[in-house]
């Protein structure tokens, strides 16, 4: 296939001799065969231009649920990767909370064949323990040899202190990645959104920021002792941040994700029970968003995700202590993080992440393997169940206001646009 882009501005902050440029490229087979001011058209190309077209090396999001197998009435592996790469991703991590859990070398290999010659690559994140109990490591090698990038109970704390330890001591062997979720399950009780002030007003059970920061503490501990690759998922806190960021200053190899709903939305959006923003970590305060915003801007925390978790309207359109945790954001992450932050940052944020998971990010000259976002950064509008393609719709970001949006993906000699 042959691809001529017209008139884009590239955003490439890392290494790009075309950053901030406007360029047409030349797309042959998949790889990039020529950047210029002006490239003449054939009438046998495929030629795309959109209003204020801008691209970047591919985003990549660290968590993403699908559903399949065992919860296909949320999501399947097909339509979500379709999701992902209108929504301007080339790459998604896959949590393994499906049924059954992605806990065996066969479970991975499943999924990886689900999406077998997509345009959107699939990387498994593998169960740390077996059906994500807590108490024994699964089949971690056998894992990373069927293509898993990293190992973690989602949404699940690793309660067993020596299990983490175990964890970290035995994957360096294979320079294996472990996730530990960040909340003390004791302190958390059955609180469901943050203990404040909001909680009491609205009469819900409270999770305390503390059950979110004694974990960390005793993870950065454990790290310590063992050596080892550590990610800390879905920070929340203002603490949090802090304790990750002397952590890096002690040199500990460790590494963090926030998602984008804790960065825009506090407990305040609560008052109406919207139970598409019940979510775990839980929306904290206005005070935890500011650290976490500034926590992106020093380099402390290193990965934005969406935290994508399709759930079907049975198990949301209930009471708010029954109502299951989790919001889509697949297609609000681009224009929420760039409502807030500079889209130049926001591009390196979602495309930093491969790094740490050693996931190949191919830059923007000639030679290299077309791997593009593209996008139009400067839209401002009201997001809706139009901008919804996932099977499920719940969305904290419905009705809110956002900049920014996908207009699709190159990747792997396809392309993927929305209408």
């Amino acid at each position: 296939m042959n691809i001529l882009i017209k008139s884009a501005r590239i955003i490439d902050p890392k290494d790009s001799k075309f950053h901030q440029t406007t360029q047409d490229i030349l797309i042959e087979n998949g790889l990039i065969k020529e950047i210029a001011t002006a490239i003449e058209a054939k009438k046998d190309w495929t030629i795309i231009e959109k209003e204020n077209l801008h691209i970047s090396r591919g985003w990549f999001d660290s968590s993403v649920s699908l559903g399949e197998p065992g919860y296909e009435d949320r999501e399947t592996i097909e339509n979500g990767l379709n999701v992902a790469a209108r929504s301007g991703f080339t790459a998604v991590a896959v949590n393994p909370n499906t049924h059954p859990i992605l806990d065996t070398n066969a479970d991975i290999s499943f999924v990886k064949s689900r999406a077998f010659n997509k345009a959107v690559d699939l990387y498994p994140i593998g169960a740390l323990t077996v059906k994500s109990e807590g108490k024994d490591l699964a089949e971690l090698f056998d894992m990373k040899n069927a293509g898993a990038i990293a190992f973690g109970d989602y949404q699940r704390s690793i309660s067993n202190p020596n299990l983490l330890k175990i964890a970290l001591q035995y994957v360096q062997s294979f320079d294996g990645l472990v996730f530990s979720f960040p909340q003390e399950d004791q302190i958390a009780g059955k609180g469901v959104v943050n203990e404040e002030v909001n909680a009491t007003f609205l009469g819900l059970k409270g999770i305390p920021a503390l059950a979110e920061e004694l974990q960390i503490a005793r993870d950065l501990f454990i790290l310590e002792y063992t050596g080892g690759k550590l990610h800390i998922p879905t920070i929340s806190t203002a603490k949090s941040v802090s304790l990750i960021r002397e952590a890096k200053a002690k040199g500990l190899d460790v590494s963090c994700s926030v998602a984008i709903h804790n960065l825009l939305l506090s407990d305040n959006v609560l008052k109406e029970f919207n139970t598409h923003c019940k979510v775990l970590p839980p929306l904290r305060t206005e005070n935890d968003l500011q650290a976490l915003r500034k926590g992106l801007e020093d380099g402390t925390i290193d990965i934005v995700t969406s935290d994508h978790n399709p759930i079907d309207v049975e198990r949301k359109n209930v009471e708010f202590d029954y109502a299951l945790d989790g919001t889509i954001g697949l297609e609000s992450a681009f224009g929420a993080l760039n409502s807030i932050v500079d889209t130049e940052l926001a591009v390196s944020l979602l495309t930093g992440g491969q790094e740490r998971f050693g996931i190949a990010s191919p830059g923007i000259g000639v030679g290299e393997k077309a791997n593009l976002s593209l996008f139009n950064p400067d839209i401002e509008y009201e997001f809706s169940e139009d901008d919804i393609f996932s099977a499920s719709k719940n969305s904290a970001f419905l009705g809110r206001q956002l900049k920014g949006k996908a207009y699709g993906i190159i990747a792997n000699d396809q392309l993927i646009l929305n209408d």
